[in-house]
């Protein structure tokens, strides 16, 4: 059975979703109703490690985490959550990682389907000149989440 929780973060409200095993997404808020029904006590681990990476307090999340999509995107997802705090990556970056050079836009459109942004730190990957591209939750978010990690940005 699905539950979500949602919690208040500097940055907007966020959806947690989870079953009895693992959290399966993270989400800001939308207009769309969450899944599943609300259970805070299930999903009080992973909101009290986001509340703490939002207050500073912690730089890597100790979750289950079940993500689901095709091969290539889970392929993807392992190399973004292999970024470390206060780092970032390019999409080609990624791509080279995950030994398929010449597909940063593939790369990119799988880590757009990513479900559970801030646990797999979407907002890590940039572009290649360094440019704030392709974040679901708008430039502005994931600016302010790489400046919370320490992240020096260009002008």
């Amino acid at each position: 059975m699905t539950t979500h929780t949602i919690i208040d973060t500097p940055l907007g409200d966020v959806v947690l979703t989870g079953d009895e095993h693992a959290l399966t997404g993270l989400a800001f808020a939308g207009e769309t109703p969450p899944p599943g029904r609300r259970d805070d006590a299930a999903l009080a681990t992973p909101a009290r490690q986001v509340r703490e990476y939002f207050a500073g307090a912690r730089t890597a999340f100790d979750l289950p985490l079940r993500l689901e999509g095709t091969e290539f995107d889970r392929e993807v997802w392992k190399a973004v959550a292999a970024i470390e705090y206060g780092k970032t990556a390019t999409y080609g970056d990624l791509a080279d990682r995950i030994g398929r050079p010449g597909a940063a836009r593939a790369v990119g459109a799988a880590n757009g389907r990513n479900p559970i942004a801030l646990i797999v730190p979407c907002h890590r990957v940039i572009g290649a000149a360094g440019a704030l591209t392709g974040y679901a939750y708008g430039v502005d978010r994931k600016r302010a989440l790489l400046e919370l990690e320490g992240v020096l940005l260009a002008a």
